[in-house]
């Protein structure tokens, strides 16, 4: 069986039309910019949210050439005032968030025993307290009105463990506790709360930062020889704030079968 060949990119099928949806660290080429894309493919009006204010005002520009309704507001997830001025935004401009999709998160490379109270601190801050402060803003405009989703970007290594990550898994396993709890506390209200958990999407920013040696060590670990495309991870995101997933709540679904 051929396992690594070119995948296929999906027509819409109008998953997500009128819905109105938030997405941190939404610019450039990740997994972001791609769920941010096949949101607005799917009929969705999409805020994107990004630190990087050029690189944002061109995503957002690229999108909306395609004619897609789509609108831009910087964000730093770090901060709980940014953050609460992002969803009154997003209210005060599609008078609803429908789906809140967080995205933005930290990672880096270091060894336990080297690492700094900083770099600690930095990635957790980005990952799983900027993952807080978005979900908690977003449940308390969802359960008041009884409706909404929100999908968090977790990691298959908040499974499995992995050199030089334990700031970044910590993290990461700390956004799936948080993914289910949180869903426990939203289900009387008829709001779910999931994750995805990606395992190894390329992308040219990725790239640019990391090791060839140590890509072609994870490309050859998937079970399809290649890393995911970051719109394959946005298709799983997809689902999860569609209808389709209605009945799901507190899950976090792996894109790569090593899952322990």
């Amino acid at each position: 069986m051929e396992t690594n060949k070119k995948p296929i990119y999906p027509e819409s099928r109008e998953l997500l039309k009128g819905k109105a949806i938030v997405i941190t660290a939404a610019a450039g080429s990740g997994i972001g910019f791609a769920t941010a894309k096949r949101c607005a493919e799917e009929g969705a009006k999409v805020l994107l949210s990004d630190t990087h204010e050029n690189r944002l005002s061109d995503s957002v520009a690229s999108l909306q050439r395609k004619n897609f309704d789509v609108s831009g507001m910087t964000c730093d997830v770090t901060k709980e005032n940014e953050v609460q001025d992002l969803l009154n935004y997003a209210v005060q401009e599609f008078g609803t968030v429908d789906v809140m999709i967080n995205n933005a998160g930290l990672g880096g490379q270091s060894d336990l025993i080297n690492m700094t109270d900083e770099e600690w601190e930095k990635v957790l801050d980005v990952t799983l307290n900027g993952t807080m402060r978005c979900t908690r803003a977003a449940l308390r405009h969802m359960i008041p009105i009884r409706k909404g989703a929100v999908v968090n970007n977790a990691s298959v290594v908040g499974w499995r463990a992995q050199k030089g990550q334990c700031h970044y898994a910590a993290a990461k396993a700390g956004v799936m506790a948080l993914t289910r709890c949180a869903a426990m506390e939203a289900a009387d209200a008829g709001v779910r709360v999931n994750a995805v958990a990606p395992s190894f999407a390329s992308h040219p920013f990725l790239e640019k930062v990391s090791d060839p040696v140590l890509l072609e060590e994870l490309e050859a670990k998937e079970p399809f020889g290649r890393g995911a495309q970051p719109w394959e991870i946005a298709n799983i995101i997809i689902f999860l704030a569609s209808d389709l997933s209605g009945y799901m709540t507190g899950e976090c679904v792996s894109a790569s079968s090593q899952h322990p």
